[in-house]
């Protein structure tokens, strides 16, 4: 008998052993803090009457006349370029600007713009597992690269250069990592463009973390790749960590490079916006007093993650007994402890519910060893000091 559906989304649906270990602890009545919330809308991190006002700009009654621009509205494309990347102290064309209702739809519409079925694309590990849902929808291939630990989860060029093959049309590069935290370092942005400018890919760097780094960066690493032009590069960032409103849906990429190669893929790119059209009017029209308010959203944040990454610290000294430690990480929301590979990573996390504490298993995150596990550091801190506190004393007591 025919199949109804495409083999593309035959997904395996069977709860993990996560879900189900967390669904009985539920049914037990633990109490149980999440260390692996990420969402900022539900970690109270912005003041309620900052995300309130936010919000209430969507209000403009210029929002009930629909007249869309595929790349989006200029004036909201104008204002990525100006009052984002410019008080940032880069300078961006707004027309080399496009926007999406997400990144996840732009790393869609780049799939499609850059890949023919069964292409290849290559991807980072450790890093954060949406790639394989959104390769697969395209029926795009994913090569992964590692990023060596030993060495601060840095670029690993010579595995970049030899995964590349005939079918190879893209690098992709989160920027910082997630869950890691690393930038790339200068020197490794120049070779890295160089071999992609010989070999005809281009390169896509996921900056949506970029804002927050954890203090200043040293001089060696890269802050943004923005504005470069040795290959042909699309750097996509928005509004759910800009201003930690994810519901809001708009995201954006910046298109940059040798000049036919970045028209090409603007002009490519604005047929394929207009075949969705989905961005919404009032967030454009919103979007200026939205990044005019992003520093007080973004110091929220950095407070959160330095507060409980100083706890995490203190928690680690106090109990660890020197068999856990944190790996150094120099931005974003997440930290990765190395715990005792006494136990499966499985059995740790599973161990930690029953101490009322959810994390992540390290290979969630695609860490390519046993023993680690990764916590966010969005949540309460008052939550997240008593959490750790209790993590820490299970992963020693075993």
């Amino acid at each position: 008998m025919r199949r109804p559906f495409s083999q593309r989304t035959s997904w395996d649906r069977t709860p993990n052993a996560l879900t189900r270990h967390l669904a009985e602890a539920r049914a037990r009545g633990v109490r149980l803090v999440d260390l692996t919330e990420s969402n900022p809308t539900r970690a109270d991190v912005v003041p309620d009457e900052l995300a309130r006002a936010l919000v209430a700009e969507l209000g403009d009654p210029r929002g009930a006349a629909y007249s869309p621009d595929p790349l989006g509205l200029p004036h909201a494309r104008e204002a990525v370029a100006r009052d984002y990347y410019g008080a940032r102290g880069r300078s961006v064309d707004p027309a080399r600007i496009v926007l999406s209702a997400s990144t996840s739809e732009a790393y869609g519409w780049l799939f499609k713009l850059l890949c023919d079925r069964g292409d290849r694309v290559l991807v980072p590990r450790p890093s954060y597992p949406l790639f394989d849902w959104l390769a697969g929808l395209e029926e795009v291939e994913l090569t992964p690269y590692p990023l060596v630990r030993e060495e601060g989860f840095r670029l690993d060029l010579d595995a970049v250069a030899r995964a590349v093959d005939e079918r190879t049309r893209a690098i992709l590069l989160v920027h910082p990592n997630n869950p890691t935290g690393s930038f790339v370092r200068r020197s490794d942005a120049v070779a890295l463009e160089a071999l992609a400018a010989s070999r005809g890919l281009a390169l896509i760097v996921d900056e949506v973390f970029g804002d927050y780094a954890h203090g200043a960066l040293a001089p060696d690493r890269l802050p943004s790749f923005v504005g470069r032009e040795a290959a042909l590069t699309f750097v996509l960032s928005g509004l759910s960590k800009v201003v930690a409103l994810p519901q809001l849906k708009l995201g954006w990429t910046v298109v940059s490079g040798p000049a036919a190669l970045a028209d090409e893929a603007i002009a490519r790119l604005e047929v394929i916006a207009d075949t969705y059209l989905s961005v919404a009017t009032p967030v454009q029209l919103a979007l200026p007093a939205l990044l005019a308010r992003r520093a007080e959203v973004q110091r929220a944040i950095l407070e959160r993650v330095r507060a409980n990454l100083t706890t995490l610290d203190r928690a680690l000294a106090a109990h660890g007994a020197g068999m856990l430690r944190r790996l150094p990480c120099d931005g974003g929301w997440y930290a990765i402890l190395e715990v005792p590979r006494t136990r499966s990573e499985d059995e740790w996390v599973d161990r930690l519910i029953d101490a009322g504490v959810i994390v992540h298993p390290g290979y969630f995150l695609e860490l390519d060893r046993e023993g680690y596990l990764v916590v966010s550091l969005l949540p309460i801190e008052e939550d997240f000091e008593g959490a750790i506190d209790r993590a820490a004393r299970a992963l020693v007591e075993g």
